[in-house]
């Protein structure tokens, strides 16, 4: 019986050889860009309760954890946008999703 071994490889090796998993690396670089950017805006309070998602066709969306923090982003959203364009890092929008698994 023949028994082929196979050699474990990184997350990152896979992505090389595999395009679709490249961009999808990408993208959720791109969104953890961002949040940086945005973080030192977000109250301290609130940032445990925010993450970035994925971007798609240009509108970005951040992952809350409850309406409290929806509610405070929202009001936020403009600086965010402003934030993000000074560091070309801008989006068409941004779009807030209160994760209701919890």
């Amino acid at each position: 019986m023949n028994l082929r071994r196979h050699q474990p490889f990184t997350l990152l090796q896979a992505s090389q050889n595999n395009p679709g998993l490249a961009k999808l690396m990408a993208l959720q670089e791109e969104s953890r860009d961002r949040l940086k950017v945005i973080e030192p805006l977000i109250p301290a309070a609130l940032r445990s309760h925010v993450q970035c998602g994925p971007i798609e066709d240009g509108v970005w969306c951040l992952l809350l954890s409850n309406n409290t923090t929806a509610a405070k982003l929202r009001q936020l959203l403009p600086d965010f946008a402003t934030r993000l364009k000074a560091k070309n890092l801008e989006v068409k929008a941004i779009r807030l999703k209160v994760n209701r698994e919890k």
